[in-house]
């Protein structure tokens, strides 16, 4: 028997002890008997005097022979078994501090293996010791991420076999090792011991504080969540979520980390491994987006009663607030697309919307008074509610914005005094209504020569598409309008909202849908040439509108490639170029600062704008209805959203009942004011006739109350007699023959038939000869 040879001369009772050890390793191999467990229960006791020995080598003996008994097989269970001192030696060995760094990293290694041998041999054994218990993961799971993140254990020393040293360097490092029996552990785990795996997990990496720089946590979440079950992925998560509340007062940086590790660890999911509670998870990460602004405008952390209050870092705030919204985004993309559309309606219940009276003095859901806490609430939460609009597939602008109380608070968002606001909204529109990639192709105002420079996808607008734009086109018209003029809009703002309307016109452009763009645009026109002492927007700003609206009738009249609608507004876009450039894109959004000097003409000539009754003519020669175009573009109320539902603008409809009166006529029916008290007295008030019905009604049901049958009898069959009567006249009058125009009698058979006349003898209309 060759025995392995040790680094230090020993007596030479140690050779006696290798002899022993492995006839009894031997032995166990051999032995299949029921009687084992007696036999083992030697061995285990051989085992831990070699492991309570303070001699290296003899430990390491000692976990080689354990791990060997792991290996075998038992097919009867032990009862009285225990693994207790084991699991705590193990443990002791995994955290060796010897001086000599090739003695401490074979001890780690070999405690390292005893722990996996351990597991092993107790995890699918119910009658052995519960492995899962607190008490023992407290002590294994510690230990293996104690040697994961001790790099600075050295490999050991290469023998004189370096081909052999360097096969075997990396089964021989605590690292390598550890992550292997992490693995194991882990992936023996059941739904209900993988808790056990995880709490001794997040207490480890904050007793050593490893959450700053995350490199770490996140290797070892990454290996949890590589070898867990796919269907218990869910517990990783909430564990970390809980955790996170944990540290709720805890510093921006440290938080910031969890949040990073909880976004690795989302990526790896599997879909739906979230679980039942998704809305708690976005509910949970919400809640911390609210505490982090609160802590920004107060500039302290603490809770709400607390007197002493830790000041706070801005820049962390900031970057822990980005980590959530980020994180909110990957949480997003393994979710079913109606899951997320329930997410984005529930992120938009929670952002802070303008009363419907038009005041600002709003309080915000983090519970801070003003604007200033209000508007990085909405910025916030709106950048979260972009995320998970990026990670959803649009179909259908029905199922999209299946309620109102989604697409209503969002356009009224969409005025907010914010510009940043303005432009999130936006953008978030550009993602739920762009279907076909044409967003990136449409983000600058251009006037492109040809529409085929610009590479767009066009379908035919569907059928729950167009009526979705009955319904709530007005409001979507009416956002575009209010938020062209406002005053404060930045070129990205301008070129967000040509984006938005381009993108209406390119997937929703049915008939409806561009009649109403087309008046939309007419009245912005209208608006920009109002005279200076009228008009309240700037030179600059008058500029940029006209040249948004001219690249829009470009792109509308080559995307309808209706002839003289293109004649027109090529010849209009002629005359801009030599007459006033600063009409154009390429001159209002490339030499702003310019336009300050710029002196409109008042008022703007004629043949520097687009004329309704030329494109009245142009859709009306290619068969569109163009009586919507007569009207004013009247935009509804921004506080009132909600009334375009079923209607399109008031002032349209009035007209169009006004069109039907005669000048000079009186109308039949004089109008009568209808008020409250009117349908009232109408309700209440019983006419003479009513009075009449009613009591004969009472006169009959007091005769069937209180008469005799005899009576009631004979009334019915005197009633029933005169119906007989009735009708036999009326047979006798139909039976009678009767005489056509040229004196011949005609018989009829029965009281629907009618004379029969030849084919031959029938007039036919020309249109149903053949």
């Amino acid at each position: 028997m060759e025995l392995p040879v040790f680094e230090h001369d020993r007596w030479g009772v140690d050779k006696y002890v290798v002899i022993a050890m492995e006839a009894l390793d031997q032995l166990l191999l051999a032995c299949h008997a029921q009687s084992i467990n007696l036999f083992v229960e030697s061995f285990l006791k051989m085992v831990s005097k070699l492991l309570e020995s303070r001699d290296p080598d003899l430990q390491i003996l000692g976990s080689t022979s354990f791990v060997k008994f792991t290996n075998i097989e038992e097919d009867t269970p032990s009862y009285h078994r225990r693994y207790d001192f084991f699991v705590s030696k193990f443990s002791a060995m995994a955290h060796n501090n010897n001086q000599a760094p090739d003695v401490r990293i074979k001890v780690r290694v070999a405690g390292l293996r005893g722990l996996q041998g351990v597991v092993k041999k107790t995890s699918s054994d119910e009658l052995q010791v519960n492995i899962w218990d607190k008490v023992h993961m407290d002590k294994i799971v510690p230990s293996l991420l104690y040697n994961m993140h001790d790099e600075d254990s050295p490999s050991p020393s290469p023998s004189d076999d370096t081909q052999h040293a360097s096969q075997h360097q990396d089964t021989t490092r605590p690292t390598t090792v550890a992550e292997t029996c992490l693995r194991d552990l882990v992936c023996r785990a059941a739904f209900g011991s993988i808790k056990s795996v995880l709490k001794p997990a997040l207490c480890h990496l904050d007793n050593h504080q490893l959450w700053v720089p995350n490199r770490f946590a996140v290797k070892c979440f990454k290996i949890i969540m590589y070898s867990m079950q796919s269907q218990y992925s869910h517990v990783a998560i909430q564990s970390l979520l809980s955790h996170l509340d944990d540290h709720t007062r805890d510093s921006a940086r440290i938080k910031a980390s969890i949040v990073g590790v909880l976004r690795e660890t989302v990526s790896i999911a599997a879909a739906g491994s979230i679980g039942p509670s998704v809305l708690e998870v976005f509910n949970t990460l919400l809640r911390h987006l609210r505490l982090s602004i609160d802590y920004q405008l107060t500039g302290r952390r603490g809770s709400q009663g607390s007197v002493h209050k830790q000041p706070i870092n801005e820049e962390e705030e900031k970057l822990f607030q980005e980590a959530i919204i980020t994180t909110v985004g990957a949480f997003a993309t393994i979710l079913p697309d109606y899951q997320k559309i329930e997410i984005m309606m529930f992120i938009m219940g929670k952002v802070p919307i303008p009363p419907q009276d038009g005041g600002h003095n709003m309080l915000s859901a983090t519970g801070v008074q003003g604007e200033e806490g209000n508007l990085l609430l909405q910025n916030m939460l709106l950048k979260s509610l972009h995320q998970v609009a990026l990670a959803y597939t649009s179909v259908s602008m029905t199922t999209t914005f299946t309620s109102t109380a989604f697409l209503d608070p969002l356009l009224r968002v969409s005025l907010v005094a914010d510009v940043r606001v303005r432009l999130i909204v936006q953008q978030i529109l550009h993602t739920l209504i762009d279907r076909h990639g044409n967003c990136e192709k449409l983000q600058k105002i251009r006037i492109p020569k040809y529409i085929n420079d610009l590479d767009l996808k066009v379908e035919k607008c569907s059928r729950q598409d167009l009526a979705f734009m009955r319904k709530h086109g007005p409001q979507f018209y009416s956002m575009l309008y209010e938020n062209l003029l406002q005053h404060d809009n930045s070129d990205e703002n301008f070129h967000a909202i040509y984006c938005t309307m381009a993108l209406l016109c390119v997937e929703l452009g049915g008939e409806d849908v561009l009649v109403e763009l087309l008046r939309l645009t007419l009245g912005l026109q209208e608006i920009a040439c109002k005279p200076q002492e009228e008009n309240d927007l700037s030179t600059p700003h008058i500029c940029k509108l006209h040249a948004v609206l001219a690249a829009y009738l470009n792109l509308i009249s080559q995307l309808t490639a209706i002839p003289a609608l293109c004649q027109h507004v090529t010849q209009v876009l002629e005359t801009r170029k030599q007459e006033a450039p600063y009409f154009l894109p390429e001159t209002a959004f490339l030499e702003g600062d310019s336009l300050e000097q710029v002196t409109l003409p008042d008022p703007v000539n004629t043949n520097l704008l687009f004329h309704q009754n030329a494109i009245n003519e142009a859709m009306a020669s290619s068969g569109h209805e163009v009586s919507r175009l007569s009207q004013p573009f009247v935009p509804l109320r921004s506080d009132f959203p909600s009334q375009s539902r079923y209607s399109m603008d008031v002032q349209s409809i009035n007209i169009e009942m006004d069109q039907v009166d005669t000048p000079g006529r009186e109308r039949k029916h004089p109008g009568e004011e209808i008020t409250f008290e009117t349908l009232k007295k109408t309700l209440t008030e019983k006419t003479p006739d009513a009075e009449d019905d009613e009591a004969r009604r009472r006169e009959v049901v007091e005769k069937f109350q209180n008469a005799p049958f005899e009576e009631i009898a004979a009334h019915s069959e005197a009633r029933s007699q005169q119906l007989n009567n009735k009708l036999n006249e009326i047979m006798d009058m139909v039976s009678k023959p009767s005489v056509d125009a040229s004196g011949r009698v005609v018989s009829l058979s029965g009281p629907f038939q009618v004379k029969s006349v030849p084919v031959y003898e029938m007039q036919f209309p020309d249109l149903c000869v053949y």
